[in-house]
C-alpha cells in the first residue's frame, strides 16, 4: 500500500534537514491550532504568520498555500488510523486478538492526533480530489484487513455478528464521531476514553469471552 502523501511540500525547500523539519513543524502546529479554533475558511496565511511572528516568505519556503498545510496536517493521522490493522507477516496470533488490538490502535491514533484527525470529519469539502482518492485507498486497505480478520475470528467462534461490513463500519464509527464531543481537558483522560471506546467497539463486534462451540 502506498503511504506517500498525496501532497508534497512545494515551496523552495529542496531537501529536509533537522532545522527545516523543525521549522515546518512550527508552521504546522501554529496552523493546526488556528484551523481547530476557527475553521479552514476563517484561517489565513497572514494569521499563521502572525501566530509565528515571522514573515510570509518563511511559510512559503515550506508550503505553497493554506490548503497544502491543511492536507499535510491531515495525512499523518490518516496513515496512523488506517494502518491500525497492519500486522507483521509472521504474527500468528488469533484473529480476534489482532482485531481487538487494531481497534484500540485506531482509537488511540485518533485521540493522539487531535485535532488534526478530526479535520476530515469537520471540513471534508476542503480537500482536493487527489487527496480524497488517496485517503479512500487507505480506508479501503484498513477495512479489507479488518473484515478478513473479523470473518476469521467468527469462524474461530470468537465473534458473533451477521453482516461483516456493516459490523466493521459500526464499530469504527465510535472513534469516527469523537470529533463531536471529545475534549482533551474533559472529565476522562485520553487513556480512559480509549479504553472505554475500545470495549464498546468490541461489544459491537460481538467479541466473546470464550470460544463458541459448534454443535455436534
Amino acid at each position: 500500500m502506498n503511504q506517500q502523501p498525496p501532497v508534497q511540500a512545494s515551496g523552495r525547500q529542496k531537501a529536509a534537514t533537522a532545522g527545516s523539519d523543525e521549522k515546518r513543524e512550527r508552521i504546522l502546529r501554529a496552523a493546526e491550532a488556528l484551523f481547530d479554533a476557527q475553521g479552514y475558511a476563517n484561517t489565513t496565511i497572514e494569521q499563521i504568520v502572525q501566530q509565528l511572528g515571522v514573515t510570509k516568505p518563511f511559510v512559503y519556503y515550506y508550503f505553497r498555500n493554506k490548503q497544502e498545510i491543511f492536507e499535510t496536517l491531515s495525512w499523518a493521522p490518516a496513515v496512523a488510523c488506517f494502518t491500525a490493522m497492519d500486522f507483521a507477516a509472521d504474527d500468528d496470533r488469533p484473529a480476534h486478538v489482532k482485531v481487538t488490538e487494531g481497534i484500540e490502535r485506531l482509537i488511540r491514533a485518533t485521540l493522539e492526533h487531535h485535532p488534526s484527525a478530526f479535520f476530515p470529519y469537520r471540513e471534508p469539502q476542503v480537500y482536493r480530489p487527489e487527496y480524497l482518492a488517496a485517503q479512500k485507498d487507505l480506508a479501503n486497505h484498513f477495512y479489507d484487513r479488518l473484515c478478513a480478520l473479523l470473518e476469521m475470528g467468527r469462524d474461530d467462534g470468537m465473534f458473533e455478528f451477521n453482516d461483516t461490513k456493516i459490523t466493521a463500519l459500526a464499530a469504527c464509527s465510535l472513534p469516527g464521531f469523537l470529533y463531536n464531543w471529545y475534549r482533551p481537558d474533559g472529565r476522562l483522560s485520553q487513556d480512559e476514553v480509549a479504553q472505554e471506546l475500545a470495549q464498546l467497539a468490541w461489544r459491537v463486534l460481538g467479541l466473546r469471552r470464550t470460544r463458541k462451540r459448534n454443535p455436534a
